[in-house]
């Protein structure tokens, strides 16, 4: 059986934690926490904290925005803060993100991340010297530290886009995540025993399916608009829509208020939206690509309380699914 993982949202960190828990009583396989509103470590600490026996991962953290070795080390100490629950999940952003947002150079990220793997995985393991040479360097000497670490290995999982950030993730790395509009006619090859494949999708359930889509539009939308990801959406049909979306952020509409460009066959071509019955059809489509299935609820350009609504329709999917597994 396919495992159902979920990426909870909350309007609080308090609401957080709560759908967390809700989460893992629905029997989720793992509770997700993103780096975008919130810091994915501080998230995925409460949601540890909330918890007691689903995995905790970051999904994903970015990896350029801070040094491998304190990368490390938080991962060290969520491991320990979820009694060997947790499992790193890193991905590198954007240029735009990387270079504007947070200051950090973006040139050769394959080598980038591969370097910040093999340091995390060195800090994570111990030793004195802990060395490495390459795009990203350390060299630490005269340092150890001082507390066991609770499991000799924490899963590291990368997300990526392109083949060669994909070649990647299968080389170096414990599992791989996909991005959250990637179909299951889009999931890579990646199945093998010992590597964890994630598909990951916007799942909003509703007994009127047109709500439903409706709710998971500005997803669509506002990734639509992110120039970064064209060329997939011209690949897939859509590229006149992608070109509409960026046009309209151009003009100064919000990323997040782009729905109305999305057409339904777009919206089911990328989401997991439709009426419970539709919504597990639909995810019977991952089971052959995917170990599992990273499910969040609709936000963009919602009111808080629809997403609520929406959140609360995707446990009880989850719930329904885990009985019946």
């Amino acid at each position: 059986m396919m495992r159902l993982d979920v990426q909870p949202w909350g309007e609080t960190m308090a609401e957080l934690r709560l759908a967390a828990k809700d989460a893992e009583e629905a029997g989720a396989g793992v509770v997700w926490a993103p780096e975008l509103h919130r810091s994915a470590f501080t998230t995925a600490a409460a949601l540890a904290t909330a918890t007691s026996s689903v995995g905790v991962a970051t999904g994903i953290a970015l990896a350029f925005a801070r040094s491998p070795m304190l990368t490390a080390l938080a991962a060290a100490d969520l491991d320990e803060l979820s009694e060997g629950r947790f499992r790193l999940g890193l991905g590198t952003g954007v240029a735009r993100l990387n270079e504007d947002w947070h200051g950090v150079p973006f040139e050769r990220p394959v080598p980038r991340l591969r370097d910040t793997v093999a340091i995390v995985r060195a800090v994570l393991a111990g030793g004195d010297p802990i060395l490495h040479k390459g795009v990203r360097s350390i060299r630490v000497r005269g340092w150890r530290r001082p507390y066991p670490p609770l499991r000799p290995r924490i899963p590291i999982y990368l997300a990526g886009v392109g083949p060669a950030m994909i070649a990647l993730a299968a080389e170096v790395a414990d599992g791989w995540i996909a991005h959250e509009l990637c179909p299951p006619s889009e999931i890579p090859p990646l199945r093998r025993p010992g590597f964890d494949v994630v598909a990951a999708a916007c799942c909003s359930v509703d007994p009127d399916p047109a709500v439903a889509r409706r709710r998971a539009a500005n997803v669509v939308g506002f990734y639509a608009s992110v120039k970064s990801y064209a060329g997939g959406f011209v690949r897939a049909g859509f590229g006149q829509v992608a070109a509409a979306a960026g046009e309209a952020l151009r003009a100064g509409r919000s990323a997040d208020d782009l729905g109305f460009l999305i057409p339904d066959e777009m919206i089911d071509y990328y989401t997991v939206s439709g009426t419970p019955a539709q919504c597990v059809a639909r995810l019977s489509d991952f089971a052959d690509r995917s170990d599992a299935v990273k499910l969040s609820p609709p936000s963009y350009g919602l009111p808080a309380e629809e997403t609520r609504v929406a959140q609360k329709s995707l446990l009880e999917l989850v719930g329904a699914m885990h009985e019946t597994s």
